[in-house]
């Protein structure tokens, strides 16, 4: 083995004697080997410690980043818009550039998605809960998630129609029928700042004993940090011609308001104190 070795060494030694070309350098066929070899060593690839490691993933472009960040600053602008005007004027808005719509909504899916439970599936479950043959109005239906997901009859109401089973419409305006529906659904979309229109609207169309559901950002019914009292928010409800049936506010992320519509509804009273809702605000990530 001893002797292999050495045999090596000497065979090692001699070729790169032979490439320096010290044995007879003036020699032209050595000196064509010894150029050979030198340009053979330059042209070698330097071997890799670990030639199986795969490539690093390719970070996000600065395109990429930019344009997360631009969809993230149009879905904040368009969501102040919202909370800061009419639903007349957010009907407006929407119809001069369609598109919008579809922006918001994207940006929306994008918060909901940090939510551990949605507010509609807690809806869902309800609905399922009781008979089908309930028609159901759901006020700011979106993607009218809500009419996919239940059996019952859904008017699907929004402001830009994302499909053609919604009706485009201002939510105060509706063309519903007066004591149409059983179930109202306001599933975080008391938006506009004439807020209460909207729910004069669902006491319109709603049949006598027929029920109003509010899910709404729990913040904004959160007093001690500028939302609304609930017990304010509840009683100006009832002003308007609903009975209470029950609140909950053990999810940490949004409540729900479970009200019923008087069996014998007097007049509308008029002079009804609406708490302001505070406006649900998203921080930019």
């Amino acid at each position: 083995m001893e002797a292999l070795s050495n045999s090596k060494q000497k065979k090692d030694k001699r070729k790169r004697r032979s490439c320096r070309g010290e044995r007879n350098p003036s020699h032209p066929q050595r000196q064509q080997k010894r150029r050979k070899c030198l340009l053979d060593q330059s042209t070698q690839e330097p071997k890799s410690n670990n030639a199986h490691t795969p490539p690093a993933p390719k970070s996000s472009t600065f395109l990429d980043k930019m344009r997360a960040r631009l969809s993230g600053g149009h879905f904040r602008m368009i969501n102040e818009k919202l909370y800061s005007c009419s639903g007349s004027d957010a009907l407006s808005f929407f119809k001069k550039d369609p598109a919008l719509f579809n922006t918001y909504h994207a940006g929306y899916q994008a918060q909901m998605s940090h939510w551990p439970e949605q507010p509609v599936d807690v809806i869902i479950k309800w609905l399922k809960g009781r008979k089908h043959s309930l028609i159901v109005a759901d006020f700011g239906c979106g993607d009218a998630l809500l009419a996919r997901s239940v059996k019952n009859k859904v008017f699907s109401i929004d402001l830009v129609a994302c499909d053609p089973s919604v009706i485009a419409c201002d939510m105060s305006n509706t063309p519903l029928s007066s004591f149409s529906v059983d179930v109202a659904v306001f599933c975080l979309s008391l938006m506009g700042t004439n807020f209460s229109d909207y729910l004069k609207e669902a006491h319109r169309v709603l049949r006598p004993g027929g029920w109003l559901l509010i899910a709404e950002v729990r913040s904004r019914f959160d007093p001690n940090n500028g939302g609304a009292d609930p017990d304010m928010f509840s009683k100006a409800v009832q002003k308007l011609g609903f009975i209470t049936s029950s609140k909950d506010f053990s999810n940490k992320m949004f409540v729900l308001f479970f009200f019923q519509k008087k069996e014998k509804p007097r007049a509308v009273t008029t002079d009804i104190k609406w708490p302001k809702l505070k406006p649900c605000m998203y921080k930019r990530r």
